[in-house]
């Protein structure tokens, strides 16, 4: 018997063994990735932290179009008789740093590769152009271009020098040849959790979160009680009532959008002249009113979504047993708390689990919608992820605000997986 038994439970674990393994490639290891990019300060607007470097690398390229050229400009200035002693204590410390960065052979040799390529103006490939060195000589590769500037500087105050723009360009243009790690560890997670505009964020998403679906909840529920009575044409008002679901969600929001038009917007004239607000243009100029409308525009199109999972619920409950409970003498209220209720209670957990999950992820029916607007009132914390991310292609503090979003839906679904969980093994040991 606890052999068979043995096998049963091995012949379980092959069987659920691909979904595991799907879900691990789907669902968790872009999570994995987003986390390891967010331990980067990695930021495409910046050529230096647009890729991840563990190590310190050198740019070759950078290195030899300022360099070179920064020593001819302040040769000809010595030439003319501009600060001679100054410049040429620049030029030494730029030639004595050149020195010892050629004193390595590997060095030497990528330094000559790419100087020729660049003097026959051919084109130079990452691997060629980069070259990892260690801490010391970056160390030693900052005093000297601080210094350099420094001095630079100092020289300026004094006189305007013939070439004193394309000196300081040149000079500004050294600090790009050195190319540092961007590891930053759990930097990016310290100053979103930290950060106002962060948590207001996290707010604004809680609220859409609650109240939607609880209005979602509450009018689904009615809906699905109504079309599961049998009366005449009830397959196309079913089929109608799903209309709005199936609209696509960034076509729904702009038609929404243009209903709530301060000037021409329908539903805007209509929800002034029943007293909802002051003026039309309210809906979507106001931190109350924005909020307002997404909410309503959702819940106009989800609801429907949550009424079909509450239907399916309410077909498998048998008739039978409201019949003998109107036998009993209980009126419609009773079998609503007494039958109704307790049997929908694993389809509720399961609507409210998709539902909320999709509520805390909303982006695009806000995005289309109020952008985030205005000041903010609407941004949820997907929103604000896309923001960071794209707009200011800031991947490593939007892929910790991506984190920090799979964290939030995994304790709801934790819970609400919990509170599933127990209700099943309850029904199970009814059985």
């Amino acid at each position: 018997m606890k052999k068979k038994k043995l096998s049963e439970r091995s012949a379980g674990y092959l069987l659920i063994f691909p979904s595991m393994l799907l879900i691990l490639v789907v669902a968790i290891w872009p999570v994995l990735q987003s986390f390891y990019l967010s331990l980067f300060d990695l930021k495409l607007n910046d050529p230096t932290k647009s890729t991840v470097h563990l190590n310190y690398s050198f740019d070759l390229e950078r290195y030899l179009n300022s360099a070179p050229f920064l020593i001819s400009s302040i040769d000809q200035e010595i030439q003319s008789g501009h600060h001679v002693d100054e410049l040429t204590k620049v030029k030494t410390q730029i030639n004595q740093f050149d020195a010892v960065l050629q004193k390595d052979p590997d060095i030497k040799k990528s330094y000559q590769t790419v100087n020729d390529k660049l003097m026959d103006f051919k084109s130079i490939s990452d691997d060629e152009a980069l070259i990892p060195i260690d801490k010391k000589l970056s160390e030693q590769y900052q005093n000297m271009t601080h210094q350099v500037q420094q001095e630079l500087k100092d020289v300026t105050k004094k006189a305007k020098l013939e070439q004193e723009d394309k000196i300081s360009g040149l000079a500004n243009g050294l600090n790009d040849a050195l190319i540092k790690s961007n590891f930053v560890g759990l930097q990016h997670y310290k100053e979103n959790l930290s950060s106002p505009r962060t948590w207001l964020a996290i707010w604004n998403t809680l609220f859409f979160t609650v109240v939607s679906v609880a209005f979602e909840l509450v009018i689904g529920l009615a809906i699905a009680l109504l079309i599961n009575k049998a009366f005449f044409g009830r397959g196309l008002i079913r089929a109608s009532i799903l209309i709005p679901w199936a609209i696509p969600t960034a076509v729904s929001a702009l038609m929404w959008k243009f209903l709530y038009d301060g000037q021409n917007g329908i539903v805007a004239y209509l929800f002034e002249k029943v007293g909802l607000v002051d003026k039309m243009s309210d809906l979507l100029t106001t931190n109350t009113g924005a909020m307002f409308s997404v909410i309503f525009t959702d819940v106009w199109k989800t609801t429907p979504y949550m009424a079909l999972l509450l239907l399916a619920g309410l077909l498998t409950i048998p008739s039978s047993l409201y019949e003998a409970a109107a036998i009993d003498g209980a009126n419609k209220w009773q079998q609503f708390i007494k039958i109704t209720l307790p049997l929908l209670k694993s389809s509720l957990l399961v609507a409210l689990l998709f539902r909320t999950l999709d509520a805390f992820r909303v982006f695009d029916l806000i995005f289309v919608l109020t952008g985030g607007g205005p000041a903010n009132s609407t941004e949820t914390i997907s929103i604000l992820a896309y923001k960071v991310m794209f707009s200011q292609t800031n991947f490593g503090n939007g892929s910790s605000l991506s984190v920090i979003v799979f964290v939030c839906v995994a304790i709801i679904s934790i819970i609400y997986i919990k509170l599933l969980g127990a209700d099943l093994i309850q029904d199970s040991n009814k059985k």
